[in-house]
């Protein structure tokens, strides 16, 4: 065993934001878990979005970190749902190595009406569209883009249909989220956790992760849904009802973390974890970068973007204000 590798023991916690890297491999299985705290908290509480929405975005957070930190380039990766629901827009932005960066886009109105009718759920809020997963490895290099359809699933589904369809992975994800509250100085304080789970089926022979074809159009009449059956190595469908026994709550508990989750999960086989990939709330915005974009505007688009004798701009992400003087970027 390498000297970065370990075993994981009955005893073994997780830390907070940080990916736990992990390998079953006497199911031919890898994957990663973590549990976010303090770096979701952040993000979450300085959108100040309404529930439902920070609740969906917090998925898309963690889905993002799980996928994120397992690419080994320097750039950035980019998931971005645009869908017709009350929720149109949620975009994450991971940059190697650690950092992460967020936001949503929301109909007031159509929200209220959603929570009025308890449409609260991931594929009520978002609707009918597409999911987008960008890798852009800098100026010099093309951008990979993989794209899946948004159609009345939840989150976790999603995720599971790309990998299937662009990677050709078996692949099983959870996710979730939840809201605590902890005793402090002055009463009791809310914050956010939320935690997720990825395991994939990649054994040596390529034969053995094979996955059926997916469905070319409409079910057969009286098919409610196409089975794997035997197209799967027992493998894997052991890990996959393993990994479906995980509850809600023990992915985002403190206290359970997820070194001791996948021991509870994977001890009989034996689960070995990596070293942890930490991750952070880290805008990348600044006034350079901003102004280097405004450098490129017309003088049409100079003049539009005037208010008040300046430019403003606040970042999506981060809420930060820049002020700019136009005349900075009009030509003598």
């Amino acid at each position: 065993m390498a000297e970065n590798e370990r075993f994981l023991t009955a005893g073994d916690l997780a830390g907070d934001d940080a990916v736990v890297p992990f390998a079953v491999e006497a199911l031919d299985a890898r994957g990663r878990g973590v549990q976010l705290g303090p770096m979701l908290n952040q993000i979450l509480d300085r959108h100040a979005y309404p529930e439902p929405v920070s609740r969906l975005l917090a998925e898309m957070i963690v889905l993002t970190v799980l996928l994120g930190t397992s690419l080994k380039f320097e750039g950035k990766f980019i998931v971005q749902t645009q869908t017709d629901g009350p929720v149109d827009l949620l975009v994450v932005d991971f940059s190697t190595p650690a950092s992460v960066r967020a936001y949503a886009r929301y109909d007031e109105e159509a929200l209220a009406e959603a929570v009025a009718s308890g449409a609260t759920s991931s594929e009520d809020l978002l609707g009918k569209g597409t999911l987008a997963l960008t890798v852009d490895q800098g100026v010099y290099t093309q951008r990979y883009q993989g794209i899946v359809e948004l159609n009345g699933e939840d989150i976790e589904a999603v995720a599971e249909t790309y990998f299937r369809q662009s990677e050709q992975i078996p692949t099983t994800v959870k996710l979730a989220v939840a809201k605590i509250a902890r005793r402090g100085e002055k009463g009791f304080v809310e914050s956010w956790r939320a935690g997720g789970l990825i395991a994939q089926f990649l054994p040596e022979s390529p034969e053995r992760m094979r996955m059926p074809d997916l469905p070319g159009g409409d079910l057969p009449e009286g098919v409610e849904e196409y089975d794997d059956g035997d197209e799967f190595d027992d493998a894997w469908l052991e890990v996959r009802a393993l990994v479906d026994t995980v509850d809600a709550s023990e992915l985002t508990d403190p206290e359970v973390g997820v070194e001791r989750l996948l021991f509870r999960l994977f001890h009989e086989r034996g689960v070995r974890v990596f070293p942890t990939d930490r991750v952070i709330d880290d805008c990348s915005c600044s006034r350079e970068r901003i102004g280097s974009v405004l450098s490129s505007f017309t003088a049409e688009e100079i003049e539009e973007s005037v208010e008040d004798g300046v430019i403003k701009v606040t970042c999506e992400f981060c809420g930060t204000h820049y002020e700019f003087d136009p005349d900075d970027f009009r030509e003598d």
